[in-house]
């Protein structure tokens, strides 16, 4: 395997009063949630990178039905459109909460036929539909790529996804988005990592600010997911989640470590801890080497010209050393590991051996 990014996250000597973070970054009110759109598009505008109409018929389809739309009838003749200025998308959007009539929001879009590229393209104007199957949108405009693509007679290049790409602003609100929780229902916060000890000082923080505000406590932690509120007299829901939010808290997490072994990221938690273990790891490569040599006859002889295989073998096994890592925690884990001279590769198959042996006292998350 090859490891393309190395990327080692240490929460090393960080103290716990700078890690602070407002209510509102940690949790979502209740109800309050976005909706998910979805359509179906033409793009049109595309310098011969779109669809192939024969190999697309939904294309073709949507293309001779708008034109019917237009009052353009070429259905029943011989003509066959061939142009490839035209591409077929699934256009995608999140209908924000409390969106009213007129409010404009950003989609994306994404091509379903063989188009190359939608650089350049306009959507052509789209409904948006909820999961009831209600429009609640309409999407038009310009469309921004951050890929590229070149192409010539005999090689091509792509950079990024041209094939997608995003209408800022490009969505406009039909109907208003559907009554959020807030509407005459309870009043809860709820995290966006559970957790008991997050959602406990959640509640400790808001009942000490309450105190001194309202002089009563506000909050009650129902579960390691969500904290429920009271709306005191004289005070507005809205103003009331505005100071809520702003209330600073020390959230807890999980000792957690992930995994990617495809590109060999490695994300250690600062609460990771690790019982003592020895540890030996060592690589063998087995390296083969063919080298052919020709065997030519003699002048005049009546032998054959051969190719004789050479074939040289190589054996290497490095480390092997046996190691003791006394982890207390994550920063003795990684002066130990470092200490060894481990790669990534390397740093993978020992704390998932870890793991194995129950040394890791963590959550291990393979991506």
């Amino acid at each position: 395997m090859r490891i393309c990014i190395v990327l080692l996250v240490l929460l090393l000597g960080i103290d716990s009063a700078s890690a602070l973070t407002r209510i509102k970054d940690i949790t979502d009110v209740k109800g309050v949630r976005a909706n998910q759109l979805v359509g179906y598009g033409l793009v049109v505008g595309l310098n011969n990178t779109g669809d192939t109409l024969r190999n697309a018929p939904f294309t073709q389809q949507s293309l001779q039905a708008m034109l019917d739309r237009m009052g353009v009838n070429i259905r029943g003749s011989q003509y066959i459109p061939n142009t490839r200025n035209v591409a077929a998308v699934m256009v995608t959007a999140e209908l924000p909460p409390f969106a009213t009539k007129g409010t404009r929001f950003d989609v994306t879009v994404a091509s379903m036929g063989d188009a190359k590229s939608l650089a350049g393209g306009s959507l052509i104007m789209t409904s948006l539909a909820g999961a009831d199957q209600v429009i609640y949108a309409a999407a038009q405009g310009p469309i921004t790529i951050s890929g590229y693509l070149a192409k010539g007679a005999a090689e091509s290049i792509t950079a990024g996804i041209p094939t997608r790409g995003r209408i800022p602003n490009g969505a406009i609100v039909e109907k208003n988005a559907p009554a959020s929780a807030m509407d005459g229902m309870p009043l809860e916060l709820e995290l966006r990592n559970p957790d008991f000890t997050t959602a406990v000082r959640i509640m400790d923080a808001i009942n000490s600010y309450s105190s001194r505000r309202f002089g009563m406590k506000l909050a009650e932690a129902r579960d390691f997911n969500s904290v429920a509120l009271r709306r005191p007299r004289g005070i507005s829901t809205s103003r009331l989640f505005a100071e809520v939010g702003e209330l600073m808290v020390d959230p807890d997490q999980t000792a957690r470590v992930v995994i990617d072994e495809r590109t060999g990221t490695i994300v250690i938690g600062a609460d990771v801890h690790i019982s003592t273990v020895a540890v030996a790891h060592g690589n063998i490569t087995v390296r083969v080497k063919e080298k052919p040599k020709v065997s030519q006859p003699l002048p005049f002889s009546k032998g054959k010209t051969v190719t004789v295989p050479d074939t040289d073998v190589d054996v290497y096994e490095a480390g092997g050393n046996v190691s003791t890592v006394r982890g207390a925690s994550l920063r003795e884990l990684v002066s130990a590991l470092n200490h060894m001279g481990l790669k990534p590769i390397g740093i993978i198959a020992i704390l998932q051996a870890m793991k194995t042996a129950g040394a890791l006292q963590a959550e291990l998350v393979v991506q």
